[in-house]
């Protein structure tokens, strides 16, 4: 990894102090529908060649993963669901995703908001961040929430879009400028993905990942600088440019084609310890009392683990999340997060998350 894509609070003497932004209150949900079995045995009836059947159920018991959630429902026989969207003989084209993207994401970004309690903020937020990579529509989920929850009209928007699972990251930096930029201002960063709309047919193992991983989920979180929650200390970017074909997302005719390679858990292994100084700040491991690392599978965790010199419980609670709602791209980590919230004062933390590129974006953070 390399970039110098640093920032933090520091400032020379002769300038006036730097605002901190905080991450004052975390809200999170999933939709109703349980998946996991049903999407992996789904996966398995499309696999006809016995070896790639063994590895995917090798794969699959490894997973660590119990439970997922989409907006879709299985049906029970593990023939796809309930409403035809998925079949073992057609699945839905980029207009069909699309739609479905715009119909369902409403409920679940209102869900996440009013877990965070958004209904008594929403006339005082003066900023709005959304995030996602997985479905897009204009007007999209900026006006939906300007619209419910009486958001003022010259709220100033701002979209991450398509960064991949580590878009959070990338959110809540833009939430940090603007308010160490406008002291005042109170951001609102929604994070929604429906990652279950863009499964897609194969037998090869690289994209059967997909039905085993991903699952839908929403964090919607409130940025400003009142010291409370957790305090955001300064962002690194890397990218490793050799290894930039191990996680691509792509738009094709039948949705968003993604690919996920398994060399993906070595190069992080590799590229991390290098990347240490950097991402730390010039500070030791073992200052940092948290890791709120993106739950991207089983093996990217052990990479992190490995290439970090983690001690194993080092990542207990991204492997909860994990278990509990799987991979559900940008919205994760946010789940990570809202779970250290309630650490003791004081604690300080590193947030990794990676996405295509090969890319990382990473967060120092001290619980306030």
């Amino acid at each position: 990894m390399r970039g110098p894509g640093r920032c933090g609070n520091s400032a020379p003497p002769h300038l006036p102090p730097v605002t901190q932004a905080f991450i004052n209150r975390i809200g999170t949900a999933v939709p109703r529908h349980e998946v996991h079995e049903a999407f992996r045995l789904f996966a398995g009836r499309q696999i006809t060649e016995p070896r790639i059947r063994t590895a995917f159920a090798r794969l699959a018991e490894r997973s660590q993963i119990e439970t997922r959630h989409s907006v879709l429902e299985a049906e029970a026989d593990a023939s796809g669901t309930v409403d035809g969207f998925y079949r073992l003989d057609a699945f839905p084209g980029t207009a069909a995703r699309m739609a479905r993207y715009e119909a369902e994401a409403p409920a679940l970004a209102e869900a996440a908001c009013e877990a965070m309690g958004l209904a008594e903020e929403g006339p005082r937020i003066t900023h709005l961040v959304t995030a996602t990579c997985t479905g897009f529509a204009a007007p999209g989920l900026d006006h939906w929430l300007i619209r419910r929850y009486g958001l003022p009209g010259h709220v100033e928007r701002s979209m991450v879009g398509f960064m991949g699972c580590q878009a959070a990251i990338n959110a809540l930096k833009l939430a940090h400028h603007i308010v160490r930029s406008e002291p005042r201002a109170r951001v609102l960063v929604l994070n929604l993905e429906l990652c279950t709309l863009h499964l897609q047919p194969s037998s090869e193992i690289e994209q059967l990942l997909c039905f085993l991983l991903f699952a839908d989920g929403a964090s919607a979180a409130l940025v400003t600088a009142e010291p409370q929650g957790i305090g955001m200390d300064g962002f690194h970017a890397a990218l490793i440019p050799e290894a930039a074909d191990q996680i691509t997302w792509r738009i094709g005719d039948g949705g968003f084609d993604m690919t996920l390679s398994g060399f993906v858990p070595l190069t992080l292994a590799r590229a991390l310890p290098e990347e240490a100084a950097a991402i730390l700040a010039g500070e030791a491991v073992d200052a940092f009392d948290l890791w709120a690392v993106h739950p991207g599978g089983r093996s990217v965790l052990d990479a992190v683990i490995h290439g970090l010199n983690l001690p194993d419980h080092a990542l207990d609670v991204s492997r909860a999340v994990l278990r509990e709602h799987g991979n559900m791209s940008s919205a994760t980590v946010m789940f990570v997060l809202q779970r250290m919230m309630a650490a003791p004062r004081g604690q300080r933390g590193c947030a990794l998350a990676f996405g295509p590129g090969l890319s990382a974006e990473t967060m120092r953070f001290r619980i306030a």
